[in-house]
């Protein structure tokens, strides 16, 4: 049998959050721990998650996603979870106090950016303290995006 390398041990992202890269401004970025159920890291190995529309809390001292949604593992029977249920972000002390403190701010919220399987094959979730955007900034970034892709497509034929 031959040994798995690197590249399949990682995993990459599991799910991405596309519509947060596109709807805020992302100030910090922070990585978190998730508290899983045994079938919710079956169900997040076969990619089986959904983050749109979900949200971390900071409550108590502790640190909640809320509105992720994990699909039940097939072969999980009675031991399977709830899809949608709260989840703990295991975060550091000081982390949770510098992120309840801008949430306090007007304006920023906690966005979820993607879950992933770390080198140790650790779970992980990827979150932000981000800004709404506004309609003109995400034109504006339509626009830088565009105008970049112009440039890159007209040098292309002096790169050879």
């Amino acid at each position: 049998m031959a040994a798995k390398s690197k590249k399949d041990k990682k995993g990459g992202s599991v799910a991405v959050n596309k519509k947060a890269y596109r709807n805020f401004e992302l100030v910090e970025r922070f990585e978190a721990g998730l508290a899983l159920r045994g079938t919710e890291v079956k169900s997040l190995r076969a990619s089986q998650a959904d983050l749109d529309g979900s949200y971390a809390r900071v409550d108590n001292e502790q640190c909640w996603l809320v509105g992720a949604t994990i699909a039940q593992y097939q072969q999980g029977g009675i031991y399977n979870h709830e899809p949608t249920r709260k989840r703990k972000l295991l975060l550091h002390k000081q982390e949770i106090h510098r992120i309840r403190t801008r949430l306090e701010q007007r304006g920023f919220t906690f966005v979820p950016l993607r879950i992933y399987f770390n080198d140790r094959g650790l779970a992980k979730i990827e979150l932000a303290l981000a800004r709404g955007k506004r309609q003109y900034d995400k034109r504006q970034t339509i626009a830088e995006r565009q105008r970049k892709r112009d440039v890159d497509r007209s040098m292309k034929k002096y790169r050879k």
